[in-house]
């Protein structure tokens, strides 16, 4: 497998721009037609972008998301179905026009690497608990700059620290996309086309996010003359975003 696919070319969000992509970490008995149909740079875009849903998706979600037309998804969804990696139901929505499909991981579905399925059932519980305990905004913050001095610590900060971040938060799902703020050269935005924590966002926005704004500070604080200068969440805009200064 080579890094061509994915990209310019397919036209979804770069998934895979931190290739290679985790086929070593499937079992030895998964099968060679598992091995193909993941092989595709498309298909591991589109098996990431179900991995990372709490809900089935329809197709035409799946192709909004990876930037694709609607009929380049569909006989990639139907290959990963053949091999085993999706489960697939069809819902008739009572109108004119095609059923829809919606699509979500087969329950025997290799990992790749990525998170277990406890994992978002314990994010939700330990949420609800710290919610319960009375924990603030605050003490979330903390809790993420604490988090996030570790990951600056262990990161190769050789690199400028945007790309740092931006490859740390790729690594946690966020999806990460950085642009210069025009007519202010030392800024920089990073936003998060993907939220993973987005459905306890709904409910517990303080918390969550401010988890998230501390790691973002506690990692860039490790760099020198950087800092966050705002940080805007789900809660008040479509995506979240952070504004890094360099040179402060």
């Amino acid at each position: 497998m080579g890094t061509a696919g994915v990209g310019a070319e397919s036209g979804t969000r770069g998934f895979c721009r931190y290739w290679p992509c985790k086929l070593d970490l499937v079992s030895g008995t998964a099968s060679l037609a598992v091995f193909k149909a993941l092989g595709d740079n498309t298909r591991y875009a589109i098996y990431l972008e179900l991995a990372r849903s709490p809900r089935p998706l329809a197709t035409g979600d799946i192709a909004e998301e990876l930037g694709l037309h609607i009929n380049t998804i569909r006989p990639h969804l139907e290959r990963m179905r053949e091999v085993g990696l999706l489960r697939v139901e069809i819902v008739n929505q009572g109108g004119v026009g095609r059923p829809q499909h919606r699509y979500w991981l087969a329950e025997d579905a290799p990992s790749l690497g990525l998170e277990p399925a406890a994992f978002p059932v314990l994010a939700r519980m330990l949420v609800r608990m710290a919610a319960e305990a009375g924990l603030t905004e605050a003490d979330a913050v903390e809790t993420g700059r604490e988090q996030g001095l570790i990951d600056g610590l262990n990161a190769d900060r050789s690199r400028p620290c945007v790309d740092a971040v931006m490859i740390r938060l790729a690594t946690l799902g966020f999806d990460p996309v950085s642009a210069e703020v025009p007519d202010v050269p030392d800024d920089a935005v990073v936003g998060f086309s993907h939220c993973p924590f987005a459905e306890l966002v709904e409910t517990n926005a303080d918390l969550v996010c401010g988890l998230h704004r501390g790691m973002v500070e506690g990692f860039v604080s490790v760099f020198s003359d950087t800092e966050v200068i705002d940080f805007g969440t789900l809660a008040d805009r479509q995506s979240c975003t952070v504004t890094i200064r360099t040179g402060s």
